[in-house]
């Protein structure tokens, strides 16, 4: 026997709410979607009139989701913002490629302007390239730094107040597991966050923070909305794949099992709430973009590749500088031990050698500055000040 809508608008139900129970119709479900997207807005006062906001836009489910809906709530609760396209394009055949002729579709239809950035023109790097260099393990690392500090380039380029992104409650919630799992409560505080960048990063903002994944799913098929479904052809061997599992086996037993780690995350953060795990952020000293440290994990890993040791890069701070060291001393410098030549031999092929490896770095840098300083060039003095 069909079961009707508990909005009692006399249409069969179309779905059963995981994280309500409501039984709703198409139409009923869409509206409680939206409106439970607009009161996370309003309550947590995400936007200001006048605001210019960039959507990462990858064209998967999620961020189609958000795009479509952003622009709707836009119009009827007549927000004032400004919505624009963000995509990042990290080089990867067969996943990357295919799916930004959705995101360049979707540009059309909810006639939003777009901005593509790509890893090669950034880093000179393509995730192709890097995964060919590293492997499969870690590649997630590579992929996920990068493209969390190109999509500042893309905010500082667009000249936008903040950056929406289409986590969903899913994500969150296995976010928080993985952070339980590493004793990361720094990052565990940060991850529930609904929006963060008051330490002077760029602002970023969850609109979809509250909703399932399976309901996303299910309204792109209500509007019949046009996404890329495809995984990334890297992400199989991902460790966020396990937490996902392990969630989804969860849920099984406990519908609201999402939303419930969700919470728990929320009040662990709470809890945890001090000093001594927030880290001051300061800029890069070599590309100017927010960082805890000295120099900023992009660098530090874009380093190791041109260096040929990435693995490395992923390591501490202090093990990567001595192992950079160690590299540069192994490319360089031969002892007299070695040539079995006069005591002056090795101190005139060294110098040589330094010279060479002086200008090749020089060369390299000035590469990488190039393709940094195109993304990021001042177009004001105003801009250089901001810069400094």
């Amino acid at each position: 026997m069909p079961v009707l809508c508990s909005i009692n608008c006399g249409q069969i139900a179309a779905l059963k709410r995981p994280k309500t129970g409501d039984t709703l119709c198409k139409e009923c479900f869409c509206r409680a979607f939206e409106t439970e997207i607009h009161d996370t807005i309003i309550t947590s006062n995400l936007f200001h009139e006048g605001d210019r906001i960039a959507i990462a836009a990858s064209g998967g489910k999620d961020s189609t989701v958000l795009a479509y809906v952003l622009k709707t709530l836009n119009e009827r609760y007549d927000y004032g913002l400004n919505l624009v396209l963000l995509s990042i394009d990290e080089g990867i055949t067969g996943y990357r490629d295919d799916s930004l002729e959705t995101v360049k579709k979707n540009s059309e239809d909810y006639e939003m302007p777009l901005k593509i950035l790509s890893y090669k023109d950034i880093y000179g790097w393509t995730m192709d390239e890097i995964v060919a260099k590293i492997g499969q393990k870690n590649n997630c690392t590579f992929c996920g730094v990068f493209r969390r500090q190109a999509l500042d380039r893309g905010a500082k380029l667009l000249n936008v107040s903040s950056i929406v992104t289409g986590h969903n409650a899913d994500d969150i919630a296995e976010t928080v597991f993985m952070n339980i799992l590493r004793g990361d409560l720094a990052r565990l505080q940060r991850c529930t966050a609904v929006a963060t960048g008051d330490d002077g990063s760029i602002r970023r903002i969850k609109p979809l923070k509250y909703s399932y994944e399976k309901e996303i799913v299910m309204y792109a098929h209500f509007k019949q909305l046009v996404y890329f479904s495809t995984e990334c052809v890297f992400s199989p061997n991902a460790y966020r794949g396990h937490a996902r599992a392990y969630l989804k086996a969860i849920e099984k037993i406990r519908p609201t099992a999402i939303v419930d780690i969700l919470h728990s995350g929320e009040m662990m953060g709470f809890k945890n709430d001090s000093n001594q795990l927030k880290s001051k952020l300061r800029a890069c000293t070599l590309c100017g973009f927010a960082s805890s440290q000295e120099v900023c994990k992009a660098c530090v890993l874009l380093e190791g590749l041109n260096k040929g040791l990435p693995k490395v890069a992923i390591s501490k701070s202090s093990k990567v500088q001595k192992a950079f060291r160690t590299k540069d001393s192994n490319n360089v410098l031969q002892t007299h031990d070695d040539c079995g030549k006069g005591k002056n031999c090795c101190k005139i092929k060294n110098a040589k050698m330094n010279e060479i490896s002086d200008k090749a770095s020089i060369s390299r840098n000035s590469n990488t500055q190039k393709n940094i300083y195109n993304m990021t060039k001042p177009s004001s003095l105003n801009e250089v000040l901001l810069d400094a």
